[in-house]
């Protein structure tokens, strides 16, 4: 009956397209679908890496899926022993569920020993002939090692006759000779083993490059600078700002990845109607980076191909293939602020620019350098990757600060990093980073943050071992929810997987009526919502003030509110104008000396 019946089954085409399956399937668009057949030898690692790989694949948006031996062998092959027949039928098996979650458009791992060749190139051919990409990674662990991997003692039962049939013992297994990735997972790590799997998927344009954690670097190579800056200078040439350098500053060093330069009209869209950037994948990018121009400059140049960016008589980039378009303001402000305020401090920089907005691509000649003694400080994101993996972080939080810091933040800080060790971590490295571009006219200056922040870790309220200083060069703009996704997604470039966010973050009075120009609570419940950013885990801030019985910063208890008092980054400034001293417990006295001195010689200036 069953041979009579098997001439009427007919595949069957599905009416959903592939193109159409990557359009709604996961957050990064696009069809994904693919196997990758991880084989090797019992305890060579397959499994750790698949598991690995799969997080990674889904934190970033793309639907992934881990199908391991000892899983189907529990479920779909239960039935199979491992005779040289049924190991056949089992690698079958696999296949045909592999090229089906592929056809879904989920990117399939595998992880099985699968020892013969045979097998292996009939469950490639099964994926080649539906036009499905297969990729043999073989994951090549020396026997010895994997013995002492052996946490089952598999290998020692089948060297004493036990377990019979075991590969690599008394069954062959047939290296593969020809795979499309070779993992040295006995030299490698598990983490050096995955990045070069992703590696090859970006190639392979599997994964979009907003999925792979790279950094998009925009400086000309160093052997090519002396004559890139003769080019330069041969060039129409176009003055900019300082506000315009620091942008420049955060596209050359990698923050903004994956733009190559400033906002082309497209990208610009993007930016301010869906806060996301599409092309290759969506990636957060909630404000707009983009080169405003005057009516004059815009008539000069805009029959060029290439141009100088030009600050303080020095060329700082060429720009390519610039796209000229209309910078309508107060469109901009009203979505990126909420506000058209003429007293609002970034608003005004934005009125006073130019009316068209010049995109393109950026050949930055030099690392900007400002010379204020602060260098050191400015770390790209390439440069703190480093840093974290000399440190053996297992996890980076990061903080963002523009106030000086008190121990209400340390207490954050401390209360995050418990958390994350509860969890598991061995090593959290906070990445302390205040804000480096321009800032309120009333805000601290820099320097002065900085030597306060010195002064807080050089206490010991913070840990120096585990605390890494830096400035994030970005401008502050003060544009609430919309930026804080900014800032959380300029540190996903440098490595950080978890981002604390406070209170009101990037907020501001309204200039005018002095009321909370955003809710204070909003740029935190947006942050976890945000698009684009699934690869970050979002740490929200606890409300800490000071309380006066114990005198010492603590979180707040709402019901016993009349014990707190809450010193914002206003009120703190003002203490430190006049000279007042702070309640015993809220930041140090060496942190609050510095403030003390900064406004005592303000003061003298005025």
């Amino acid at each position: 009956m069953a041979d009579h019946l098997q001439r009427f089954i007919l595949p069957q085409a599905s009416r959903v397209s592939r193109e159409k399956r990557g359009q709604v399937l996961g957050h990064t668009s696009g069809f994904r679908g693919c196997t990758i057949w991880l084989t090797g030898l019992s305890g060579a690692g397959k499994t750790t890496i698949s598991y690995i790989l799969e997080a990674y694949l889904c934190n970033k948006g793309i639907p992934a899926f881990s199908l391991d031996g000892d899983n189907i062998r529990t479920g779909l092959s239960k039935d199979l022993g491992f005779s040289a027949s049924d190991r056949t039928e089992n690698i079958r098996r696999i296949g045909e569920v592999a090229k089906l979650f592929s056809e879904a458009g989920i990117v399939t791992i595998t992880s099985f020993i699968s020892p013969y060749r045979t097998d292996r190139l009939a469950v490639r051919q099964l994926h080649q002939q539906s036009g499905l990409n297969f990729f043999e990674c073989f994951v090549d662990t020396p026997i010895n090692i994997c013995e002492k991997r052996d946490t089952k003692g598999l290998y020692k039962k089948a060297r004493e006759g036990i377990i019979k049939e075991f590969t690599g013992i008394d069954s062959p297994y047939e290296t593969p000779t020809c795979p499309d990735i070779i993992l040295k997972a006995g030299e490698w790590s598990s983490q050096q083993c995955v990045d070069k799997i992703i590696n090859f998927l970006e190639a392979k344009r599997i994964i979009p490059f907003s999925a792979v954690n790279m950094v998009r670097e925009l400086f000309v190579e160093p052997g090519q600078i002396e004559v890139t800056k003769q080019v330069a200078l041969s060039l129409p040439k176009l003055q900019i700002t300082m506000l315009d350098l620091q942008w420049v500053q955060v596209l050359s060093e990698g923050w903004a990845s994956p733009l190559k330069g400033f906002m082309n009209e497209k990208e610009y869209l993007q930016a301010l109607h869906f806060g996301i950037l599409l092309d290759g994948g969506v990636s957060n990018q909630s404000i707009p980076i983009v080169l405003p121009v005057h009516e004059n400059d815009k008539q000069r140049l805009q029959n060029d191909k290439r141009f100088t960016l030009i600050y303080d008589d020095h060329p700082v980039a060429i720009l390519s293939e610039p796209e000229f378009f209309e910078h309508r303001i107060e469109e901009r402000c009203c979505r990126q602020f909420g506000t058209c305020c003429v007293n609002h401090p970034y608003v005004k920089l934005i009125l006073d620019s130019g009316n068209w907005l010049v995109g393109g691509e950026l050949q930055v000649i030099e690392r900007i350098r400002w010379n204020d003694g602060l260098d050191q400080y400015r770390r790209t994101p390439m440069e703190l990757r480093r840093q974290f993996k000399e440190l053996d972080a297992d996890a980076v939080f990061a903080f963002q600060l523009r106030n000086p810091l008190h121990n209400g933040h340390a207490l954050l800080i401390s209360d995050t990093k418990r958390q994350l060790v509860e969890r598991g971590f061995k090593n959290p490295v906070l990445l302390l980073h205040p804000i480096g571009g321009i800032t309120k006219s009333d805000d601290v200056p820099l320097k002065v943050r900085i030597k306060q922040h010195l002064a807080v870790i050089n206490e010991g309220v913070l840990d120096a071992s585990s605390t890494i200083l830096a400035i994030f060069p970005s401008p502050m703009m003060y544009a609430g929810p919309t930026e804080v996704q900014w800032h959380a997604k300029a540190r996903v470039a440098a490595g950080v997987n978890f981002y604390i966010v406070g209170r009101d973050p990037a907020g501001i009075p309204h200039p005018d009526t002095g009321n909370d120009l955003y809710h204070i609570t909003h740029g935190s419940k947006v942050l976890q919502m945000a698009p684009g950013l699934t690869q970050l885990e979002i740490i929200p801030f606890r409300v800490a003030a000071y309380n006066k019985n114990k005198k010492m910063m603590d979180f707040y208890d709402p019901n016993r509110a009349n014990d707190y008092n809450f010193i914002s980054g206003t009120k703190m400034r003002q203490l430190a104008r006049t000279g007042e001293t702070l309640p015993d417990g809220f930041m140090g006295e060496s942190a609050w000396k510095v403030l003390l001195e900064h406004y005592a010689s303000s003061d003298q200036t005025c």
